[in-house]
């Protein structure tokens, strides 16, 4: 029954044996359902060596410096090569400045 029905579990085979008469427990029908086997699925590491000259990876970060000055960074890696793709380097500004106006 459980290979007939393969979406059926061990309640439900127990509630359809019960209706036709035949008294067994369901930890019985569980002990005796057939496993499904699952179809092989690709695991990360295959999808990573699939698709790793397509990744890139991307950071941000502060660096202090020797002034007591902030620098804001962004960098961005391609996996493929494990290279600097991207790299920029902003300070931070204490003040907004206005606008000026016409």
């Amino acid at each position: 029954m459980s290979d007939a029905n393969p979406l059926w579990g061990a309640p439900r085979i127990h509630g359809e044996l019960l209706k036709i008469g035949i008294d067994v427990s369901q930890a019985t029908v569980a002990k005796y359902m057939s496993r499904r086997r699952r179809p092989l699925s690709p695991t990360w590491r295959t999808f990573l060596t699939n698709h790793t000259s397509q990744i890139a990876a991307a950071d941000f970060f502060v660096v202090p410096t020797v002034r007591y000055r902030l620098l804001f960074v962004l960098s961005s890696l391609s996996l493929d090569r494990r290279r600097l793709v991207h790299m920029a380097v902003t300070p931070i500004r204490r003040r907004m400045d206005r606008p000026t106006t016409p």
